[in-house]
């Protein structure tokens, strides 16, 4: 996508844009006439999502490939936000989880996990924000999850790095504050995606889960950039899980949580 300083059409930058709820951003997005530029690995995917919104809603969709885990894919990202017009929204939410036992799994899932949900956020958003800083306008939308404000028994490495993003947004927002630009920690419960689909999920059990809990992607992003219109930094989509946040979110809560999560495990 070339830079043309005389269209006015917002336009964003969504990674993990290929699935979830990165492409239902994308597909929202483009329904409100947002130009976009669609991050991920999946090349393929990502050129038959840009096609469809193209043809369907008649904006202008980039796909731009690239692996988050690699730094060199990273910054390649980074200096095609340093060629485009200040971005409306950047999106961050390439994200993916690595179930199993920290000691256990391969160390260089680990890493490549605080490269993609920590590092590949901060630099996409240092290469975004002096646009954004200088036009007073515009939104980064971080990623979260509700395991990085509660955490995640037998899950280390996803908790933490998800619980950076919300330190990050509310720090970063903070600092933000008066220059018009807008920080979203997203945090998300129990989605419908591919994300459970993914290696090491095989025995995951969705039915164990009760169906309420369950939430749509697309309900998730409208919720979210709802909220960046009010200005809420850390979004929790769904009354049932701010509910349960207040429930869980005390000493009592969380030990009932926590046994709920061991027993889940095997662990009893």
């Amino acid at each position: 996508m070339k830079p043309q300083a005389e269209r006015r059409a917002p336009i964003a930058l969504i990674t993990g844009a290929s699935s979830g709820i990165g492409e239902a951003y994308a597909r929202i997005l483009a329904s409100r006439g947002y130009r976009l530029v669609l991050v991920a690995r999946r090349a393929d995917r990502l050129d038959a999502l840009a096609g469809e919104l193209q043809t369907a809603h008649g904006i202008e969709a980039a796909p731009l490939p690239a692996d988050l885990s690699k730094p060199g894919d990273t910054e390649r990202v980074a200096a095609c936000i340093g060629e485009l017009p200040p971005l409306t929204l950047l999106i961050n939410n390439a994200g993916f989880g690595n179930p199993g036992l920290f000691h256990e799994i391969d160390p260089r899932s680990h890493t490549d996990m605080v490269a993609v949900h920590c590092t590949a956020t901060v630099r996409l958003a240092r290469a975004t924000l002096p646009k954004m800083v200088s036009r007073r306008g515009g939104a980064v939308i971080n990623v979260s999850s509700i395991a990085g404000i509660l955490g995640e028994a037998g899950g280390p490495m996803y908790g933490a790095t998800k619980a950076f993003l919300v330190r990050f947004s509310k720090n970063l927002a903070s600092e933000l504050r008066g220059t018009g630009v807008g920080v979203q920690a997203l945090c998300p419960g129990l989605t419908r995606t591919e994300f459970h689909d993914g290696p090491g999920y095989e025995d995951f059990d969705r039915q164990g889960y009760p169906n309420w809990l369950w939430m749509e992607a697309s309900d998730v992003v409208i919720e979210s950039l709802a909220e960046v219109e009010r200005g809420k930094v850390v979004v929790v989509p769904g009354l049932r899980y701010r509910v349960l946040l207040a429930l869980v979110n005390n000493p009592l809560g969380r030990l009932i949580a926590d046994r709920y999560t061991d027993r889940r495990a095997g662990r009893e």
